[in-house]
C-alpha cells in the first residue's frame, strides 16, 4: 500500500466518525463544504518536496504519523497551567481552547462590547449560518492547499468574531489555544474567522502553546475580512512543544481605507509552517507583514507569503527577520503581486536573517511580479552572522563574550519585538528570547 493510500485510508476513517459523532450535526452547506475539502485532501494527499512550494520543507515526518482529530470532550487545561498563559490586559476578553475546542468555563468574554459576536465555531455554523455561509472559505481556498482542505473537512473546532459596524474593541481578544495531553497523537484542527465590518476596530492574538512534550499536528485556518476601514492589529505566537508539528495557514481579504497590520512571532515546534495570503481589494488599502522567526536544533520554520495587489492607490509593508542557532533550517518566500489595474502602488518587502552557527541555513527567496507601470515596489534578503566589529566593541568594554553576542542577537531583534503594543506579550517575548539565547544578565 503506498503511502498517498495510506493517508487516504487513516483520515478517511476518521473523517467518517467525526462526521458521525454525536453533537450538533452540520447544515447541508457546511456538510457540503466539509466533503468537498475531504475530497481535495483524498486526491492530493500531504504535499512533497517535488512541489515548487514544498522544496525546502518536507512534511513526510506528519504523513508518516496517524494523527487522531481531537474530540470535543477530549481535552482539557488545569487553571493553574492556565494561569501563567493568560494577559492582564485580556482580563475580560480572554477565549481558552482545549485541542481547538473552545472552553467557555475557562474563557471570560464580559468585557467584549455589546453587538460583538465572539461564538464557538461549532455552534455558529448554524446560529449564525448567513455569516459563515458569505465567508467562510472564501479567502482561504482549500482547492490550492491540501493542509486548508483537512482542516476544512474537520469543520467544527475553533470560533467566530464578528464586529458589527463602528464597533471598537478597547481590550485586546486573547485566543488561547492549548494543546493539552492526550494517550494519542492529536490532530487539533482549530478555524478561526473574524469579520470586521464598516469602521471597526480590534487587536486579536492568536497564542499556541503546548501543555506538555507529547507529539501532536496543529493544523490551523485564519480568515480576517476587514470591511471599509476597519482596523485589524493581529498578533500571532507559535510557541509549542518541541516535539510538536504546526501548519497554518492566514488569509486576509481588505476594503476600501482599511488597515490590516499583522504580526507573528515563531518560536516552537519541530516542524512550523505558516502561510499567509492578504488581498487588497480596493483603494485605500494598507497592511503590515510583520514577523520574527527563531530556529534551534533540530527545528524547521517555513513562511511563505503573498500579498496580492488588486486595486490601485493601495500599501503593503512586509519585514520578516529570522535568528538560526544550532542545525536550525527556516525557509521565507516572500511573494508580491501587482495587478494590471493596481496603479500607484506602494510595495516594501524585506527580510533579514541572522545565523548564529556554521550548521544553521536559510532558503530565501523574496520574489516581485509587477503588471502596472506606475508603482513604487522593493525587496531585498540579507543573511550574516554578528558583526566583529560591534562584537569587539562590546568585548574592549569589558561585557562577558556570551553576554555580547546575545546583546547583539536581542538588538537584531528588538525592531520586531517593539512593534507589539501588548506589554505583557512583550515582556514573555523578551524573556523567551533572551532564555533561548542562555543570556546571563548579571555576568
Amino acid at each position: 500500500m503506498t503511502q498517498a493510500t495510506l493517508e487516504r485510508s487513516t483520515y478517511r476513517a476518521a473523517w467518517e466518525t467525526a462526521r458521525g459523532r454525536g453533537g450538533r450535526a452540520l447544515p447541508s452547506w457546511a456538510a457540503r463544504l466539509s466533503e468537498g475539502a475531504f475530497e481535495v485532501f483524498e486526491r492530493e494527499g500531504f504535499p512533497v518536496t517535488t512541489q515548487e512550494d514544498w522544496k525546502y520543507t518536507n512534511v513526510a515526518p506528519i504523513a508518516r504519523a496517524s494523527f487522531e482529530p481531537a474530540a470535543r470532550d477530549g481535552g482539557t487545561v488545569g487553571v493553574e497551567a492556565l494561569k501563567v498563559r493568560l494577559f492582564p490586559e485580556s482580563s475580560r476578553t480572554t477565549a481558552v481552547f482545549a485541542n481547538g475546542h473552545f472552553r467557555p468555563e475557562l474563557s471570560s468574554l464580559a468585557g467584549l462590547p455589546e453587538g460583538v459576536i465572539v461564538a464557538d465555531m461549532s455552534a455558529a455554523i448554524t446560529e449564525h449560518e448567513p455569516l459563515l455561509r458569505e465567508h467562510l472559505s472564501r479567502a482561504a481556498d482549500f482547492s490550492r492547499n491540501s493542509f486548508t482542505a483537512l482542516n476544512t473537512a474537520f469543520l467544527g473546532a475553533g470560533i467566530l468574531i464578528h464586529l458589527p459596524a463602528g464597533a471598537q474593541l478597547s481590550a485586546p481578544l486573547h485566543l488561547l489555544f492549548v494543546a493539552s495531553k492526550s494517550d494519542a497523537q492529536l490532530l487539533v484542527s482549530p478555524r478561526v474567522l473574524v469579520v470586521a465590518e464598516a469602521d471597526s476596530s480590534a487587536t486579536v492574538v492568536e497564542d499556541y502553546e503546548s501543555a506538555d512534550g507529547s507529539s501532536h499536528l496543529t493544523n490551523a485556518v485564519v480568515e480576517v475580512f476587514v470591511k471599509e476601514r476597519a482596523r485589524v492589529v493581529h498578533y500571532k505566537r507559535q510557541a509549542e512543544g518541541d516535539a510538536a508539528f504546526h501548519v497554518a495557514a492566514t488569509h486576509a481579504e481588505l476594503a476600501a481605507g482599511s488597515s490590516y497590520d499583522l504580526t507573528t512571532i515563531t518560536q516552537g515546534a519541530r516542524l512550523s509552517r505558516h502561510e499567509i495570503s492578504v488581498r487588497l481589494l480596493a483603494e485605500g488599502a494598507e497592511c503590515w507583514v510583520d514577523g520574527l522567526y527563531i530556529a534551534g536544533a533540530g527545528q524547521h520554520a517555513d513562511t511563505h507569503s503573498t500579498i496580492d495587489h488588486v486595486a490601485p492607490r493601495c500599501a503593503s509593508h512586509q519585514l520578516y527577520k529570522g535568528i538560526l542557532d544550532g542545525d536550525g533550517r527556516a525557509v521565507f518566500n516572500g511573494r508580491v503581486f501587482v495587478r494590471r489595474d493596481a496603479q500607484q502602488t506602494d510595495a516594501r518587502q524585506t527580510n533579514k536573517n541572522l545565523l548564529l552557527s556554521p550548521d544553521a541555513r536559510v532558503d530565501t527567496k523574496p520574489q516581485l511580479e509587477i503588471f502596472a507601470d506606475d508603482v513604487k515596489c522593493s525587496h531585498g534578503a540579507t543573511v550574516g552572522q554578528l558583526e566583529e566589529e560591534e562584537l569587539f566593541y562590546l568585548l574592549s568594554r569589558g561585557l562577558h563574550p556570551e553576554l555580547a553576542r546575545n546583546l547583539l542577537t536581542y538588538g537584531f531583534a528588538e525592531e520586531l519585538v517593539e512593534k507589539i503594543k501588548i506589554d505583557s506579550i512583550k515582556r514573555r517575548l523578551d524573556e523567551a528570547i533572551l532564555n533561548r539565547l542562555h543570556a546571563r544578565l548579571e555576568a
